[in-house]
């Protein structure tokens, strides 16, 4: 199905003509890195660097054409820009484009309009690295929100490792009405990632621009609607999803997700300064894995170390949130499709998560002025 809705879309290109040679954007090598996915399109159109600021109706008219294809839910098409080789030898002159986009041109991926305008506090779940458990504390903190009163959206940012769909227990395709994809609901929550779009197995092999692309299509062509909060699974790392999360939505805050063992924490100690850098308060830190505890005797022991993060968090001067422990029935529910704090409600591992989402609901009350939308019991 998907190999059809590409070719359809290429033939659907070809009607569309490059004003300067005359030939069709598909024969002249112009159509680069077309992606289809779900019925999400995505592609680049490839242009000489001194036509940039001339090429935005080309751009425009090869997303009507792909966006017009039967089956095509959306389109997004970026321009990109090459610099053509100097004639005899000489340097030529900047890149148009360097001292801005044309005016009228669509801005890029990561830039434009905020997004998500009826959430009320988007918060960013992250870490500097993966297998910290941050998916795990991001689905169950978002179960707990939930089940504290809150509207709760959970979008997963993960492009590349989307877990969501094996974290909430569905493997559900979205339906769409029109232009807009149905967020499923699941425990409470409205939940949407690119892992529900695709096949299980399918991988993203996708370039920066356009990982930052379907990130904007699951924020702004999801129907949403009103939410109190929206917490957001990022990937690991410091790379293109955070900064399109922090220039298309306005951040209410992040939260930092690390083990208690020195090398996590170097990670962990990036993310936040990668999140002050582009202005986003941290909210703060949580030590996940914090102990272990043997499932038939109770005996705990401090596999990674203990206290690590929130030793970090004083010198960081972020607060520690608190602390998660290490246990077999948090691993299995979450493999089951079975928040723990949902599966549990009763369990200490529960109570821990609730405690974390109650003073981030706090915090956000205080950054807002206590609002009416978060509201503390």
């Amino acid at each position: 199905m998907g190999e059809m809705l590409e070719q359809a879309v290429r033939t659907a290109l070809r009607s569309v003509r490059d004003p300067v040679t005359g030939q069709d954007v598909v024969s002249a090598g112009m159509v680069d890195g077309l992606a289809v996915k779900a019925g999400m399109v995505q592609f680049a159109i490839q242009v000489p660097r001194e036509r940039a600021r001339e090429s935005e109706p080309l751009r425009a008219a090869a997303e009507r054409a792909a966006a017009a294809v039967p089956g095509v839910l959306s389109a997004t098409v970026v321009l990109t820009a090459h610099r053509a080789p100097p004639a005899g030898g000489s340097g030529g002159e900047a890149a148009p484009h360097a001292h801005g986009p044309a005016p009228g041109a669509k801005p890029p991926p990561g830039q434009g309009p905020m997004l998500l305008p009826e959430v009320g506090a988007i918060i960013a779940v992250a870490s500097g690295k993966g297998g910290v458990g941050k998916s795990t504390t991001a689905v169950n903190l978002a179960v707990a929100l939930a089940m504290q009163g809150q509207r709760v959206g959970l979008l997963d940012a993960d492009i590349y490792g989307p877990s969501l769909p094996q974290m909430l227990g569905t493997h559900e395709r979205p339906r769409a009405e029109g232009s807009r994809i149905i967020p499923l609901s699941r425990w409470g929550l409205k939940a949407m990632s690119i892992g529900f779009l695709v096949e299980q197995e399918t991988p993203m092999i996708w370039r920066g621009p356009m990982v930052m692309g379907a990130l904007e299509q699951l924020m702004g062509q999801v129907a949403w609607g009103p939410l109190d909060i929206m917490v957001v699974d990022m990937p690991p790392g410091t790379g293109d999803a955070q900064l399109t999360m922090s220039q298309r939505v306005p951040l209410a805050g992040a939260v930092i997700v690390s083990t208690p063992q020195d090398v996590a924490l170097i990670d962990a100690r990036r993310g936040v300064r990668m999140f002050e850098k582009v202005n986003v308060p941290v909210l703060g830190l949580i030590e996940n894995m914090s102990f272990f505890c043997c499932p038939n005797c109770g005996h705990r022991t401090d596999i990674f170390g203990h206290g690590g993060a929130q030793a970090e968090a004083a010198r960081l001067g972020v607060e520690f949130l608190g602390d998660l422990p290490l246990k077999l029935a948090i691993r299995e529910l979450a493999d089951a499709g079975t928040p723990i704090v949902a599966a549990r409600p009763d369990s200490e591992e529960a109570a821990a998560y609730q405690r974390i989402a109650t003073r981030l609901r706090a915090k956000l009350a205080e950054r807002a002025g206590a609002g009416p939308k978060i509201v503390i019991d």
